[in-house]
This record gives C-alpha cells, structure tokens and sequence, in this order.
C-alpha cells in the first residue's frame, strides 16, 4: 500500500504532471474571473495569442483586456479534453511545450498551445496560443468569410 501511495505521488511530481496542474490553474483561475491567480501563471514577459487576428498581446495587454471582464465576475472556461506535454530533453528540463484540446460554450472545440518555463516559483506561461477547430471542409468558406469581413471593415484609400 506504502509502494502504491508513493507511486501515486511520484507520478503527481513529475514535471509534466507539474505543467497540467499550471494549465488546469489557469482554466479554474479564469472562469473564477481571479485576475490575480490567473496572471500569476504567467512570466512577466508572457505572449498570449487570442483566436482575432489581432490578438497578440503582452501580458500587460492580455491584463488590461480581461481586467474589465474580471471585475464584472466574467471569466472564461475551457476546460481540457486532452493534452499532450513535452519536456524539452536539455540537462535542465526547463523548458515544457503543450498542446491541448479545449472545450468551451460559445466556441465548442478550441486548441490551446504554448510554451512554459520553469522559474524559482514553478512553471510559468511564457506563451499561450487560443486558436479554433475548424474542420479542413469549412476552412475555405469560412476564410472567405473573414476575407469579406476584413475587407468591408477596412477604411477607405
């Protein structure tokens, strides 16, 4: 039994099971609206890159968008469905890359992806990567629905 519960914590320590409990924090942070355990998952230099074309943001950036929507009590949530984590295979195993399928009400399937660090205070986001499904048979439709949109939307010569 001993042997079982210490197998069970040396799984749980790993760094991978490390880099899931960051994600699965960030998930939990988010939808709670906690701007303050949501950041600090985060390295001070931190990218997210949203599903617009026009979010790719610092971290400062990512904080004065969600802020507004936290202090409302408007979080977001996109739970894992599967996830796949690497450790890059340098002496210092600091360095963790993931992929992730999400779910989520108003998106349905989404992708996350990233990279994360290890710190003095743990695994820390240094990029995060929130882009949608789309199945390779709707992608030309709706590329052109975006081109038509951008289009439209673009101010005039």
């Amino acid at each position: 039994m001993f042997a079982a519960i210490a197998m069970a914590l040396a799984v749980q320590t790993t760094p991978e099971a490390q880099v899931a409990a960051v994600l699965d924090q960030l998930n939990v942070a988010s939808a709670a609206a906690d701007a303050d355990a949501y950041f600090a998952l985060y390295t001070a230099d931190a990218r997210f890159v949203g599903t617009d074309a026009g979010e790719h943001w610092t971290i400062a950036e990512l904080r004065d968008y969600a802020t507004p929507h936290f202090n409302r009590g408007n979080g977001w949530s996109y739970p894992a469905t599967e996830r796949t984590i690497t450790i890059a295979p340098i002496e210092c195993r600091c360095i963790a890359w993931f992929e992730e399928q999400l779910t989520n009400d108003s998106y349905g399937r989404t992708r996350g992806s990233g990279v994360m660090r290890l710190t003095a205070d743990g695994w820390k986001i240094e990029q995060y990567v929130l882009s949608l499904a789309i199945p390779n048979d709707l992608a030309s439709p709706i590329a052109r629905i975006i081109k038509t949109y951008e289009t439209a939307k673009a101010p005039a010569p």
